[in-house]
């Protein structure tokens, strides 16, 4: 309870309990060895702690690392960007206002996951995106469908 050792209650300091009496009976060296390997053994017990702590921060990093889907994108990938900032989003659509933006293409591959983006017209994004951001573009069926019924091709 108190640094490795029993706590003495002040009963014993009136009356010689059987603690008591066998440490008034050690020599001064005797009991300095003894406080000395007392501490080496308070050591080694931090330090079990401190593996065991080691140890479980591993196992909560896998648990954790098994949901993570790291993303990774080339150089010329079409991508959807996030809407972050609250101030960006259209406050008339309110929740049903969209959660992506973009077409962008990949143009760079930054250190830690970031990437330069480009948007279809050719003007470089402003800042860096991390990974996190960005969701692969996939054309879908529907859009030459809606090409053909709305004459986007007649153009």
């Amino acid at each position: 309870m108190v640094y490795g050792y029993d706590a003495m209650l002040p009963m014993e300091l009136t009356v010689m309990s059987s603690r008591r009496l066998y440490q008034s009976k050690l020599s001064t060296d005797d009991y300095f060895d003894k406080m000395v390997i007392d501490s080496l053994d308070l050591d080694e017990e931090r330090l079990s702690a401190l593996d065991h702590l080691e140890a479980q921060k591993r196992r909560i990093e896998r648990a954790y690392n098994k949901r993570v889907k790291p993303k990774s994108f080339t150089i010329g990938d079409m991508v959807w960007k996030a809407i972050l900032s609250i101030g960006h989003k259209d406050k008339r659509l309110g929740k049903w206002s969209p959660n992506w933006e973009g077409l962008f293409i990949m143009t760079a591959k930054l250190t830690g996951g970031a990437y330069n983006l480009e948007n279809i017209d050719g003007e470089e994004h402003d800042r860096a995106i991390n990974a996190q951001f960005l969701k692969k573009y996939v054309p879908s069926c529907w859009e030459n469908i809606d090409r053909r019924l709305f004459g986007a091709d007649e153009e």
